[in-house]
């Protein structure tokens, strides 16, 4: 884990507080270090967990699939993310999705039901290794109000329209890199894929956009 302790200390999770302590903290919640393979299941639908997830390389889809075997894609998590944490706190709920590695990925799963442990209110990393979950939860609700912005749209234009102007303003600036191919941003948006690629050539036409691959530019 040493490797990892300088980009623990930059996640949400952890932030402020140092490596040596970062270490204590890994040891008090049991953290484990696991390595999955592309197209791997970290977490399936149903499965109960005591222990969040927290990724060190890769890159993990959160995504649902019905009987059907139709895939909607509905957050991407990225290096140093946490995936999990409500379920694994909550203890006696079962997953409503699946998690599953989108490239070769490295997860530390940390056992999160000790930070209400008897002894925990005694650790001296307590007060902020809270503060920062809270804060951590508070990102994960802002990210779902701006998807629900996305899929309350009611046409195909609108939903990438919605969904790349927030990109845009997320890295301040008109152009930018989405962190998906043309197959799972249609499955973010839940939209068909075809009709999606016409609509973008529409709007590239139309002198609203361009874009090569998953790099975008609004004019």
């Amino acid at each position: 884990m040493q490797k990892y302790l300088k980009q623990l200390k930059q996640t949400t999770l952890f932030v402020g507080i140092d490596e040596n302590e970062i270490e204590n903290i890994l040891l008090y919640l049991s953290a484990v270090k696991k390595n999955y393979s592309k197209g791997e299941y970290i977490f399936h639908t149903s499965q109960r967990i005591s222990s969040a997830a927290l990724l060190l390389e890769g890159s993990v889809h959160i995504q649902s699939e019905d009987y059907w075997g139709n895939l909607s894609i509905l957050s991407k998590i990225s290096k140093g993310d946490i995936f999990g944490e409500s379920y694994a706190v909550s203890g006696d709920c079962a997953l409503l999705n699946n998690a599953v590695a989108a490239k070769d990925s490295t997860v530390l799963f940390i056992n999160l039901n000790r930070i209400f442990a008897a002894d925990a209110f005694e650790q001296k990393f307590y007060p902020r290794l809270i503060e920062n979950l809270f804060s951590l939860l508070a990102r994960k609700n802002r990210f779902l109000a701006q998807k629900s912005a996305h899929m309350s749209q009611r046409t195909t234009r609108q939903k990438l329209l919605s969904y790349l102007s927030e990109q845009s303003i997320k890295h301040s600036s008109p152009s930018f890199d989405i962190p998906f191919n043309r197959q799972q941003l249609a499955d973010f948006l839940a939209v068909d894929r075809s009709a999606m690629s016409k609509e973008l050539c529409k709007m590239r036409d139309e002198g609203l956009l361009s874009f090569k691959k998953n790099h975008f530019h609004l004019t």
